[in-house]
């Protein structure tokens, strides 16, 4: 437990005046994983650090202690440009992997720099992004770390026949629905564990 970080996140976070729950929707994560950082029985990595510095409005060396490695959880990110599309798959992620770290992004470029430094198990990505695109995003993702699992989000199903071709496992039409999730986990080409998620 590193209680050095988990004291100056839960200092910052009340002195800026914001509850566990308005925190982890600044930062795209779940309640869950705010109380697992300040409780020290999980770390964020240098990447979340950044974020929750930049949020807090910090110093990053007001945080920084000693990021954590090797989570055990499996690592969900989902990128979506709409703010309250991505808030609302969050929710529904967070009901069905309960035990998963799950982020999310608004911008592809911080999904890949995510990517970098930690392992994804599994990507929910918005295909059409303004002028990105989550296919070019798949591929990305997949050069990282080739066993990462993507499934493909759109308003657009005309879009189902080129997400294909990219090694997609999967493909849901907005909006997320919890039904619609563990069906798509129940498809992934690769063996997937939620640490407990009753599929």
């Amino acid at each position: 437990m590193n209680t050095l970080l988990a004291d100056a996140l839960r200092r910052e976070r009340m002195k800026k005046g914001l509850t566990q729950s308005q925190l982890a929707n600044l930062l795209f994560v779940n309640k869950a994983t705010i109380s697992k950082w300040e409780s020290g029985n999980r770390l964020p990595d240098a990447i979340m650090i950044t974020r929750l510095a930049r949020v807090l409005g910090v110093d990053v060396g007001a945080l920084l202690a000693a990021p954590a490695g090797g989570e055990e959880s499996p690592g969900i990110i989902m990128v979506d440009d709409n703010r309250n599309v991505l808030s609302y798959g969050l929710l529904i992620l967070e009901e069905v992997l309960p035990n998963a770290m799950i982020t999310g992004f608004n911008w592809p470029q911080e999904a890949i720099e995510y990517a970098k430094a930690n392992r994804i198990d599994l990507a929910f990505l918005d295909i059409e992004m303004g002028t990105a695109s989550g296919l070019d995003l798949c591929g990305l993702l997949m050069e990282i770390n080739p066993t990462t699992k993507v499934i493909y989000l759109t308003a657009y199903p005309d879009y189902a026949l080129p997400a294909w071709d990219t090694g997609a496992c999967g493909f849901m039409v907005k909006p997320l629905t919890p039904e619609g999730v563990r069906r798509q986990l129940k498809k992934l080409h690769w063996p997937f564990s939620s640490g407990g998620m009753d599929a």
